[in-house]
């Protein structure tokens, strides 16, 4: 359900049978406000949250501290949400340097990135990753998986190749566009348009997914995180609603396949990030929302 001001309003209804719900997994929330992080040197404080298929890595960097993966499985995601947040990232054999507020899609393989001036960054992976996903705080809560979402299924390879690829955040919104939208092999990230002041009540959007979780991914101001579970015949698996209110840095883990809706809270900015794994059908239909779609084709199937 969306107010007929939201952009994706304009998302068609899907016509195919809904999965019905055998059990539910519970939403999970990594407050790293308030918990130790998973790694910490004298260079890095770093705090590990995972869904189904996606892991964040939040980091506090020092000046000079070096974030680097070996033989990476798969694409992920580098997030600078801040201005004046120099990096360089080098995979490959090739070296690029962004002044932040930008995101950055890194390629597989052995891969580095450096913060001279320190500053605080989001790393964004798909669970394949199991060096990360075991040193998740919530890690236990998947030790079965979601019965609600299949198989983890990447999608095409870029026809240019893996590479550095980097976007700056500096993008105006546009009317009947919904954020600002990345996708790679792996993930969608969707930079929301910065939110001054509390969400006005009377235009919520409290939707669902059948088959996908959702990450929302705080990194300034606040949020209620409203969440109902739909009733089925078998009341064993009736959930309390919830309103989790939760402060930046944090990560909520939506499942489907409940309703929910965010507010955001304070009066100054309020900035939420979404994250799918693998990326959205119906966000990459859509003309014009994914703003590197020509660097990445869709599945044949979709």
């Amino acid at each position: 359900m969306y107010d007929k001001s939201d952009p994706r309003a304009q998302l068609a209804a899907s016509s195919a049978p809904k999965p019905t719900p055998t059990a539910y997994q519970p939403a999970s929330y990594g407050l790293f406000y308030d918990e130790a992080p998973a790694v910490s040197t004298a260079k890095e404080r770093t705090w590990l949250t995972r869904g189904q298929n996606f892991l964040v890595a939040y980091t506090q960097a020092q000046p000079g501290a070096v974030l680097a993966r070996t033989g990476q499985a798969d694409e992920y995601v580098a997030l600078l949400p801040d201005r004046g947040t120099p990096a360089d990232m080098s995979a490959g054999g090739q070296t690029v340097t962004s002044d932040g507020y930008s995101l950055t899609i890194m390629p597989p393989g052995d891969s580095a990135i450096t913060l001279p001036a320190g500053g605080r960054i989001a790393r964004i992976f798909s669970t394949v990753s199991r060096d990360l996903t075991d040193k998740c705080s919530n890690a236990s809560a998947y030790a079965d998986g979601d019965p609600n979402i299949p198989p983890f299924k990447p999608w095409p390879a870029p026809p240019g190749g893996f590479a550095i690829r980097t976007y700056s955040l500096d993008v105006p919104a546009q009317p009947g566009r919904f954020g600002r939208i990345f996708r790679c092999t792996t993930l969608m990230v969707n930079v929301l348009d910065p939110q001054v002041g509390p969400r006005d009540i009377t235009k919520l959007s409290p939707h669902h997914h059948d088959d996908f979780e959702q990450g929302s991914l705080a990194v300034d101001g606040s949020f209620t995180h409203h969440l109902r579970w739909p009733w089925t015949v078998d009341m064993n698996m009736w959930r309390e609603d919830e309103h989790a209110f939760c402060r930046s840095p944090s990560l909520t883990i939506i499942p489907p396949p409940s309703i929910h809706t965010s507010r955001g809270m304070e009066q100054d900015l309020n900035q939420l990030i979404d994250i799918f794994g693998p990326p959205r059908v119906d966000f990459s239909r859509q003309p014009g929302w994914v703003l590197n779609a020509d660097e990445y084709p869709m599945p044949e199937d979709a």
